[in-house]
């Protein structure tokens, strides 16, 4: 049985926040790792892993396993630290774990109190973690912010968005993860807020468009620097500098789900897709407005966005992995993996699919043609993004088994 949940505000005050748990252990320096991978879909933020430097048939035996608390955090990775979140149902809290990218030792934890929300699904995180330089940003799915030393977990600021500016949640609570971009933490609960990422000031909040668990993309164009926000009116331009509206595409799906982060490529074109029998859309950014150049139901992306690689788009349709091209035309489609997870790295594309079974296929639109698959996990759901950098693979489980798997040449 869960432990009933006393409901817990933040405030800003440095006696409130030593409310909060922060274990930390004895800090051992991890070893200089050789993987980084700063923030949700990658350190460019589209799902293409820039590694090459690893091989598709992995080390027979996982170089290590740890149990991270239930949820769909994916992990963040800097300096030889990984960093996640998980939801401790034992103790009702949420705990940011850092781990040593080589061995999978807990090097410090830092725990805070929050619900299960357990609507349709097992419950737990939502949000992946961002780390810049010496800090690591969470926000969770009650939206509470939190500004850590990636060293020790030592907690820097914090803020309470519900509390203080009430945005509506939704049925899911807040899913969108932080980016970091340039000085600011940019985060999205409806309201879109900018934040000095050092001292947690408030630089800018939009107005509440409705939460829709995207997570924002920068773009620059004409330029100017502008950030992408699929929330639950549908797709929103903002001013990066001002959070000044520049335009909302009207974009409206059953029970808000639009969750998939948008695509960007060239300088003016935004894919956006939804789940829910909704579909996708390629945008034309104006200048001045968007222009739809085209709509279809070819490519319905229920939770993970898809992902842009040689002129193409691979990604779930509902159930059903598609290639399409940029003008909407089906190349090809692969039933099977039901509603998994998919990078691309190194031209092919790495899915953790809907049996716990991690599979490689090559990125080409000419046909899918499978090269291998491994199972790696049990139990729960796969809606987590495998991650490949420094020649290793991570997956991830909603019942909280993280699995890093050595795929470096030669092992």
């Amino acid at each position: 049985m869960n432990r009933p949940y006393r409901s817990c505000t933040l405030c800003v005050s440095v006696a409130h926040l030593a409310l909060l748990t922060a274990s930390i252990g004895a800090i051992n320096l991890p070893p200089a790792g050789g993987g980084e991978w700063s923030a949700w879909r990658g350190p460019d933020r589209n799902g293409v892993s820039p590694d090459t430097d690893w091989t598709i048939y992995g080390a027979e035996a996982p170089l290590w396993t740890a149990e991270v608390g239930l949820g769909y955090s994916a992990v963040a990775i800097h300096e030889g630290r990984i960093f996640t979140l998980g939801f401790s149902i034992e103790k009702g809290r949420d705990i940011v774990t850092c781990l040593g990218e080589d061995t999978g030792e807990v090097l410090w934890t830092y725990e805070y109190p929050a619900r299960i929300c357990n609507n349709g699904h097992e419950g737990g995180t939502l949000s992946t973690p961002a780390v810049d330089d010496d800090r690591v940003y969470v926000k969770d799915r009650e939206g509470k912010l939190f500004c850590l030393e990636a060293a020790t977990g030592a907690l820097r600021w914090a803020k309470d968005l519900k509390s203080l500016y009430n945005p509506e949640s939704g049925l899911w609570g807040f899913s969108s993860a932080p980016v970091i971009i340039d000085d600011a933490v940019i985060i999205d609960a409806g309201m879109t807020f900018s934040f000095d990422k050092m001292t947690g000031d408030l630089r800018w909040k939009t107005r509440d468009y409705g939460n829709g668990y995207s997570t924002p993309i920068d773009l620059t164009s004409r330029g100017e620097r502008l950030l992408a926000v699929m929330n639950a009116s549908g797709l929103v331009i903002l001013d990066a500098a001002s959070g000044r509206e520049r335009t909302v595409f009207e974009w409206k799906t059953f029970n808000n789900i639009n969750a998939a982060t948008p695509i960007i490529f060239g300088d003016d074109r935004i894919f956006i897709s939804s789940g829910a029998n909704h579909g996708c859309a390629m945008l034309r950014w104006t200048g001045e407005g968007l222009e739809t150049l085209w709509e279809s139901k070819v490519l319905k992306t229920a939770m993970n966005a898809a992902v842009l690689w040689e002129d193409h788009l691979y990604g779930f349709d509902d159930g059903v992995l598609k290639c399409i091209d940029l003008e909407g035309n089906e190349q090809w489609a692969e039933r099977g993996h039901g509603l998994g997870a998919m990078i691309i790295a190194n031209g092919h594309l790495v899915i953790l699919d809907k049996a716990g079974s991690l599979v490689f296929a090559r990125a080409s639109p000419k046909r899918y043609t499978e090269v291998h698959r491994v199972s790696v996990l049990e139990g729960g759901k796969y809606w987590t993004t495998p991650i490949v950098t420094g020649g290793r693979i991570y997956c991830r489980n909603s019942l909280g088994r993280l699995v890093c798997l050595d795929h470096r040449r030669g092992a």
